[in-house]
């Protein structure tokens, strides 16, 4: 059969795939590495002109105070140190802070809030800082709230696959842990080696699996939550079906630390696959890739856990930066699928089958096949590095959209010709079962009159598509004035109502998610 013919072909890939390359292959990108430390980053409040609002600014007392209740080393004031809170992951938005809190306990983060509620100081809750919408990151000199000391795995039920976490866990923690246990967190990153499990939570963040397993919306069950006044919200109920009055941990899922502080979190894990198998296909048209995934979805839809694409550019930067020989030969699409269950025998031939009818009928060009975890991992390492690459390579203007199938390519073609030379590179890639595209523009460095020939075109562009501006990374601080493209001005009236009720004084968070008045 061509699928098994592919299987054995992949065997000698991965020989080559696994020699260290010779100097002839090492190559030099040529634009500047952004990730330097010694790039200056610009204070976000200049580079955008933000207009600080009326806070308090931290006095010598309030550091006596948040010493009293963290200790001396739960507060960061050195200069240096403090840097790595102030810049965000991009290294696009930095902020002011001269201090940051590291609270072991929830009653350390009531306290902390209680006094800066009381004195009206700006918080910045964080966690692993690694969003990309400058959300997570300080505009002035707001109080940096890091969560990072508050990482303890409470339990992880047999019974129910619940697991009950501190807010500070990091995500790649929490899978190994329930992977050891015979389950699977249901959300997968590529930031997953630093991201909080917390701060997932409070932007509502996608990942790799959300076609398989849902949304956080489906998969936290409770929420142990902090709101501005130093009030705790406690957990009540863990269980999957709990209908008693209003839902209001679903508030704090996505508000992005602007109602409340995630503490703790109760997390459904399903079952882990015992059976693995993860294939990358090269197609010659977008159609194709669209059409590849109407195939693949009626015959293998109840065991396909991700279905990503990438581009020509985005596969050919990731492989280079990470220094993998390319699985396959030079395609304008490439499709990476995931399928997973636990009868490997039975899942093997399924995947076979589809991929035999996927090369004979010429719709797939090329494809190779992996089950072993090594090979896998390297796979994911090529979609998941995408966006590690390219701000290597420059500035990269980022939009996270979420637009229908048919037109989700649409957009970066269509932006090609609008930009033209002006931009090194118009690329996408993103979860094509989630109808969400990563949309990325590359130039040499920040240029203002890019952006303004950006937007706000690309956020007019969905909206007449009926999609939104923001598919999984939040609205953060550089997307909260897009955020009219897809609210009614009725909805966003009410979500400044519950901001005003849960947080009166607008300490948490200040300068995101909503828009400028």
């Amino acid at each position: 059969m061509l699928a098994r013919k592919t299987l054995h072909a992949h065997s000698r890939i991965w020989l080559r795939l696994n020699r260290p390359q010779s100097q002839s292959q090492t190559t030099t990108t040529r634009h500047p590495i952004r990730c330097s430390s010694t790039l200056v980053v610009p204070f976000t409040a200049d580079r955008y002109h933000v207009r600080r609002e009326n806070f308090a600014k931290v006095t010598a007392d309030d550091a006596k105070v948040f010493r009293e209740i963290v200790g001396d080393h739960g507060v960061i004031t050195d200069a240096a140190d403090l840097e790595g809170y102030n810049v965000d992951w991009l290294k696009i938005c930095r902020g002011q802070s001269k201090v940051v809190l590291r609270p072991k306990t929830t009653q350390q983060v009531s306290d902390i809030l209680r006094h800066c509620n009381d004195r009206k100081l700006a918080v910045c809750p964080q966690g692993g800082n690694t969003g990309l919408v400058g959300g997570s990151v300080p505009v002035f000199d707001e109080v940096v709230l890091s969560m990072g000391l508050m990482n303890r795995i409470v339990s992880l039920d047999p019974m129910s696959g619940v697991l009950i976490t501190e807010a500070g866990a990091v995500l790649e923690t929490l899978e190994n842990y329930a992977s050891e246990r015979g389950r699977v967190v249901p959300l997968d990153l590529g930031a997953k080696g630093s991201c909080h499990i917390g701060g997932n939570v409070a932007t509502n963040a996608g990942g790799l699996r959300l076609l398989r397993f849902g949304s956080l919306h489906s998969n936290v069950l409770g929420l142990e939550t902090v709101l501005a006044d130093g009030t705790i919200l406690p957990f009540v109920s863990n269980m999957r079906k709990d209908n008693t009055g209003y839902h209001l941990h679903h508030l704090f899922i996505g508000s992005e630390g602007t109602l409340g502080v995630v503490t703790q979190v109760a997390l459904l894990c399903p079952p882990k696959p015992t059976a693995v198998s993860v294939c990358y296909l090269g197609l010659n048209s977008f159609e194709d890739v669209l059409k590849c995934y109407k195939e693949a979805g009626d015959s293998l839809n109840d065991i396909i856990s991700a279905f990503e694409f990438l581009d020509n550019s985005c596969y050919q930067v990731s492989c280079e930066k990470h220094k993998i020989l390319p699985p396959l030969n030079s395609f304008p699409f490439y499709v990476l699928m995931e399928v997973s269950g636990w009868s490997p025998k039975a899942q093997s031939e399924r995947l076979d089958s589809l991929l035999e009818r996927l090369m004979s009928s010429g719709l797939v060009a090329d494809g190779v096949v992996a089950d072993e975890p090594s090979k896998i991992r390297t796979f994911w390492e090529i979609r998941e590095g995408v966006a590690e690459a390219l701000t290597r390579r420059g500035y990269v203007y980022k939009y996270d959209l979420s637009i229908p199938k048919r037109e989700m390519y649409s957009l970066v073609e269509d932006l090609r010709v609008r930009m033209g030379s002006s931009v090194d590179v118009c690329s996408g890639y993103g979860h094509l079962g989630d109808n969400n595209l990563h949309l990325n523009v590359l130039t040499s460095d920040y240029f203002p009159e890019v952006t303004k020939r950006l937007e706000p075109y690309i956020f007019e562009w969905t909206s007449q598509h009926k999609g939104s501006v923001s598919a999984e990374h939040g609205l953060g601080f550089k997307k909260r004035n897009a955020i009219k493209y897809s609210q009614s001005p009725t909805a966003i009236a009410l979500m400044k109502k519950l901001k005003q009720l849960y947080d009166p004084n607008g300490i948490l968070n200040p300068y995101k998610v909503l828009p400028d008045e």
